[in-house]
């Protein structure tokens, strides 16, 4: 059974203050974000700034390693993000993390970015898990 999408970004912080992520899992080790590009995360071109589209990838895959940890804290160590299309003011953008593999202090993964179908981003990642 797919959840509900629920807002992760309810506490004062970065995400919160540009917009938040919605987050929701799909499997053990499957998740799936989204967001609305507003005016705030555009670039002088007027397509969505690629810093954004980091800071979104960075958290909805964050997250996926929180969630794969057993919900312990996890810092990124390692990101790497193509960029492959442009996005405008108020496309709906959606992320899909699978997690690879889980040791006892990491969590590799994938994510990939979707908008209107088709793919604007894919990232691979570390995260480190920090011990409770």
């Amino acid at each position: 059974m797919v959840k509900k999408f629920k807002q992760i970004s309810i506490k004062s912080s970065f995400m919160k203050h540009n917009g938040g992520l919605l987050f929701r899992e799909i499997s053990k080790h499957k998740y799936e974000f989204k967001t609305k590009v507003k005016k705030k995360h555009l670039n002088t071109a007027r397509i969505t700034h690629g810093g954004y589209i980091a800071s979104i990838i960075d958290s909805g895959a964050g997250t996926g390693a929180y969630r794969a940890s057993g919900s312990s804290l996890c810092v990124t160590i390692s990101l790497e993000i193509k960029f492959i299309a442009a996005t405008k003011l108020g496309d709906e953008i959606f992320g899909f993390v699978k997690v690879l593999k889980r040791t006892k202090s990491m969590v590799f993964l994938i994510c990939h970015l979707e908008s209107k179908k088709k793919i604007i981003a894919s990232a691979s990642g570390i995260w480190k898990i920090l011990k409770k």
